[in-house]
């Protein structure tokens, strides 16, 4: 009987979620045209200096999505719950945050910071073709090597202290991300209303 059951169990299959999954690929899509074509403009608008700030920011965006996508799975609703009783309005949203860990951790670490490191890998070629120009072809190689190590490094060792970081103080970065986006969605009906103030 107990072989029976546990033959049951192996045979059990976890569906995919299929509207998550087409979700996900549509916003990835979406998400990773927009920052292509912002960064591409940029770079190829800008020097040296310009170039380096853009390709800085990417690996920065990374690296804070990858400390939030750590952090929503750290973090504890108790203390949100505390919040949503004195009506904190950032409560709620961070409450969302948590009861969707997986799916908040998948878009930050998976969908944007995925985005991140490919962006700034093609940003760094850009760059390097920038800088090697006039140069002999093996200082050119050379360059082109050291500058892909270096956003490698910047990636990895970010994301690493960053970890540290979100295992430490995951309550007050999922606070922080929750009032941002209680700002961002609170935005349009505060806009609404100063122009009703004003009219």
């Amino acid at each position: 009987m107990q072989q029976n059951q546990g033959k049951k169990s192996k045979k059990l299959k976890i569906k995919p979620d299929w509207h998550w999954i087409t979700t996900i690929f549509g916003t990835t899509i979406g998400i990773s045209a927009a920052m292509s074509f912002l960064s591409n403009e940029m770079l190829s608008g800008g020097g040296l200096i310009l170039s380096f700030a853009v390709l800085l920011v990417i690996i920065l965006i990374g690296i804070l999505f990858d400390i939030i996508g750590v952090s929503v799975t750290a973090a504890e609703e108790k203390p949100f719950h505390s919040m949503a009783a004195k009506k904190v309005p950032e409560a709620r949203e961070a409450l969302k945050m948590l009861r969707r860990a997986e799916r908040v951790s998948s878009f930050c670490n998976d969908v944007v910071g995925d985005i991140c490191g490919v962006i700034s890998g093609s940003a760094a070629a850009v760059i390097a073709a920038k800088a090697i120009t006039g140069m002999s072809p093996v200082l050119g190689s050379v360059v082109q090597l050291l500058l892909s190590a270096v956003v490698a490094g910047l990636t990895v060792g970010g994301k690493a202290f960053g970890k540290s970081i979100a295992m430490n103080n995951s309550t007050a970065i999922i606070h922080a991300a929750a009032k941002v986006m209680y700002l961002v969605k609170s935005l349009p009906g505060r806009v609404t209303r100063r122009k009703g103030d004003r009219g």
